[in-house]
């Protein structure tokens, strides 16, 4: 029998990924309530603020100072595509785009030729802790598309479906879609300049949630070049044939046959699957082009325009503490979360 399982390597905070992925960042922070300020009402001292990565007290300020987050930063030639599952992201970028989003939506940001943003996660629970829990996952972009304009798109977590799996025995297992459609669903259409908008790409972001008990069969990878690589990030374990993929374990599977994952205990994946893009990968801090010429290029782009400059009066602008989750669009659109569509 061919094992379904290629390889296996322990993941934590960030995570290894294969083309066309080029990084995974598993966000998991106990905040604390917040203060007046929308910052952690607790002693920030022992910490290396500006640069606080360790997890102190289960949790981290990461660049922020006041509000956890991450300050204005530029990218070049790769796509944002952060999944929010608890707390809030304040978001504010050079396009003129401001959003407060999170609890199951998605952002896709395309930074294309040039974009600076801030994601700020703002405590604005003053009574009672702010759990926060995100995925960013960086999707490469073909040298076609490297230089195209920058795109914002934000998905609301009505919009992202979700489909319950009940086997047999009743067991659940529920399967969250973000890109790729699977199922019998379609999730919402990725960015025009987007690997994943390409023809045959193949590209999928899914979620899986085992109750114990539970399993679902992954189909097929639609080409012989997909690779799909599937992470376990919460509960106990999941079997797939002949192992047991404890907690905090990634995992490349073989695609071209469908393949069965069960979990006895409750576990909770992230799978990640595409067509590589095959071409050489030049990356630098914020930046991912094809050669050193293109980095030094953006370095010196970024030096001579700011991308469009940062129209904001602060580094991490964040928004009230009463404030919905919303998107103000570049183009002055205004879009709610929960709101009627039209």
């Amino acid at each position: 029998m061919t094992d379904p399982v290629l390889q296996t390597v322990p993941i934590g905070l960030h995570w290894p990924t294969i083309d066309p992925f080029l990084f995974c960042a598993h966000h998991d922070d106990a905040y604390p309530r917040g203060n007046a300020h929308l910052g952690p009402a607790a002693s920030l001292e022992g910490r290396d603020i500006g640069m606080d990565f360790a997890g102190k007290d289960g949790w981290r300020m990461y660049h922020g100072d006041v509000v956890p987050g991450f300050p204005q930063h530029p990218h070049r030639g790769f796509e944002t595509v952060t999944y929010v599952r608890k707390g809030l992201i304040d978001h504010s970028d050079s396009l003129g785009a401001t959003a407060r989003f999170g609890r199951g939506d998605v952002q896709w940001l395309t930074a294309g030729a040039g974009v600076v943003h801030s994601e700020m996660f703002p405590l604005c629970d003053r009574e009672r802790p702010n759990p926060l829990e995100l995925f960013q996952i960086w999707l490469n972009l073909p040298a076609s598309h490297k230089m195209d304009d920058p795109y914002f798109t934000m998905l609301w977590a009505d919009d992202v479906p979700t489909v319950e799996v009940v086997d047999d025995a009743g067991h659940r297992m529920e399967l969250t879609v973000i890109a790729g459609a699977v199922a019998g669903v379609t999730p919402p259409a990725p960015p025009p300049s987007s690997w994943a908008s390409q023809p045959g790409s193949d590209v999928a972001i899914w979620h899986l949630a085992f109750e114990p008990g539970s399993s679902w069969t992954l189909p097929p990878v639609a080409g012989p070049d997909t690779v799909r690589t599937l992470y376990v990030f919460a509960g106990r374990s999941v079997q797939i044939g002949e192992h047991d993929l404890g907690v905090d374990t990634g995992s490349v599977l073989r695609g071209q046959e469908p393949v069965e994952v069960s979990s006895a205990e409750g576990a909770e994946c992230l799978v990640l699957q595409g067509r590589p893009i095959g071409e050489p990968v030049a990356r630098q801090g914020p930046f991912v082009m094809n050669d050193e010429q293109g980095l030094r290029q953006a370095f010196l782009d970024y030096q001579r325009t700011g991308f469009g400059g940062w129209p904001w009066p602060v580094d991490g602008p964040v928004h009230a503490a009463d404030e919905g989750r919303f998107a103000h669009h570049p183009d002055g659109r205004i879009d709610r979360a929960g709101a009627a569509r039209t």
